[in-house]
């Protein structure tokens, strides 16, 4: 270890030390904080959705549209990146290499700041090109190019808190991103609230007070981050010569990167090419569609937590060398996981029509999103596996053919599957409803069949081969 490696203190939640002792135990030190996170996550969503429907239903679809399509592919590959920096720094934290784990930080703070700018240049230059391929109506375009350009061109606070929660929880403190992730939804609802309406005599800036409120919150809490992370008193300590572009490193933290990124964008973009086949099937549909989906997130987004610790988990186990601890964490993530998602699921499943009547008074929209809701509650049972699974292969390195795999079962399954019945057989909105299920359900079962061989016990020694301050 480096000689400005920093001693932490002995003790406390933040300092645990998850390769010995009960794994329930650390299981619970490190989901609670995200669970609570997830949940700030969802208030967050509930009352961003309630400020946004009071804009119309253009504003409504225009903002969700984009959301759940082109914000979810700068989503889906910021989380690829966070997937490959908590793989990395929770097996060099498990093996005892802080020094390691402060020069990988620091490097991904290099890579989010330049994927930021990659993305606000698209987001200024394209902003209705994008938008345009998504097959909505006019009215829509014109509610939404406003809004793309600024949510993609003002990203980097929403990218570096992605990537911020993701170092610090393989590091095994979920608590400091807890307590940012709560002053980001204070400050972006304010932030927008003001924005929107002109509160305080501020301008009335309707859809664009939405995208700037939030990039804001976002923002100013990605600059809290940044201050804890050089402050020295989180789990890592990163310093200014970490932030010198070592290429090997970052070549190192890409190659754990992309096949998660491309797994999940594979995903994403069925999801994108969905919401446009929606709009083949009027405007009704696609509304019904974008607010169903986005209130489908809240179940993943209170349970995926217990995936991501379990993550950590495999990831330090296997960095110190105890393959039977990480195995046995997969086992008790699945026990807390599963019975968690598929609870939100009946709870979804029985009040389905309550849920989208608090967010529209459209017969038509609550009838279609009310019927999203029954097969999305379906696919949380296979999810409620699948998060585990593939989340336990991803803190271990194995990357790249569960990658294979995902993308296979979009291509072949649920894509072909939801174009043959959507369009072919007739069945509109309900044959995309039944593909989604389909590709949930089949995913489950490879990634499963993937996890039993154990091949993922071998990739420890892949990710955590020798890195110092000079790279490799």
């Amino acid at each position: 270890m480096s000689d400005d490696t920093q001693e932490h203190p002995p003790g406390g939640w933040r300092y645990r030390d998850h390769t010995r002792g009960r794994l329930i135990v650390s299981l619970f030190v490190l989901s609670a904080p995200l669970v609570t996170t997830s949940l700030s996550g969802v208030l967050f969503q509930l009352v961003d959705l309630g400020m946004i429907s009071r804009l119309g239903e253009d504003a409504v679809t225009a903002i969700i549209v984009s959301n759940q399509s082109l914000r979810q592919i700068i989503l889906v590959m910021a989380m690829g990146a966070s997937f490959g920096a908590q793989a990395l720094v929770s097996q060099f934290v498990g093996s005892g290499r802080i020094d390691a784990a402060e020069h990988v930080t620091g490097q991904i703070v290099v890579l989010a700041t330049v994927f930021a700018a990659c993305i606000a240049a698209v987001g200024i230059a394209l902003p209705g090109p994008l938008l345009q391929l998504l097959e909505v109506s006019p009215a829509v375009l014109e509610a939404g190019i406003p809004y793309v350009r600024l949510s993609l061109s003002l990203n980097l606070g929403f990218v570096f808190l992605i990537l911020f929660g993701a170092i610090l929880n393989g590091a095994g403190d979920a608590t400091t991103p807890l307590i940012i992730s709560l002053l980001q939804t204070v400050l972006s609802l304010g932030a927008e609230w003001v924005l929107i309406f002109g509160a305080f005599g501020a301008p009335a800036l309707g859809v664009s007070g939405v995208a700037l409120g939030l990039a804001a919150g976002q923002l100013a809490a990605g600059s809290i981050a940044l201050w804890v992370l050089f402050r020295g008193k989180s789990r890592v300590h990163i310093r200014t010569q970490h932030l010198l572009p070592d290429f090997a490193v970052l070549r190192r933290i890409l190659s754990l990167s992309w096949p998660p990124a491309l797994q999940m964008l594979s995903g994403f973009a069925v999801t994108a090419f969905f919401i446009r086949m929606m709009g083949e099937f009027g405007e009704t549909a696609q509304a019904a569609y974008s607010i169903g989906l986005r209130l489908s997130m809240i179940g993943p987004m209170l349970a995926f937590p217990v995936a991501s610790a379990a993550a950590t988990l495999v990831g330090q186990n296997l960095g110190a060398g105890d393959v039977p601890r990480a195995w046995r964490s997969i086992q008790v993530g699945l026990a807390v996981h599963v019975p968690l998602l598929c609870s939100i699921a009946l709870l979804g499943f029985v009040f389905r029509t309550e849920i989208i009547g608090a967010f529209s008074d459209d017969p038509a929209v609550i009838a279609l999103g009310s019927e999203l809701l029954v097969y999305q509650a379906a696919s949380f049972v296979f999810l409620s596996f699948n998060f585990v699974f593939f989340r336990s292969l991803q803190g271990a390195g194995d990357v790249v053919g569960p990658m294979w795999m995902s993308l296979g079962n979009s291509l072949f399954v649920t894509l072909a599957l939801g174009i043959w019945l959507g369009r072919i057989e007739g069945m509109g909105p309900t044959g995309l409803f039944i593909a989604n299920l389909a590709g949930a359900a089949s995913s489950t079962v490879f990634l499963g069949a993937w996890l039993a061989t154990g091949r993922w016990t071998r990739a420890r020694r892949a990710v955590s081969r020798p890195i110092d301050a000079s790279g490799d």
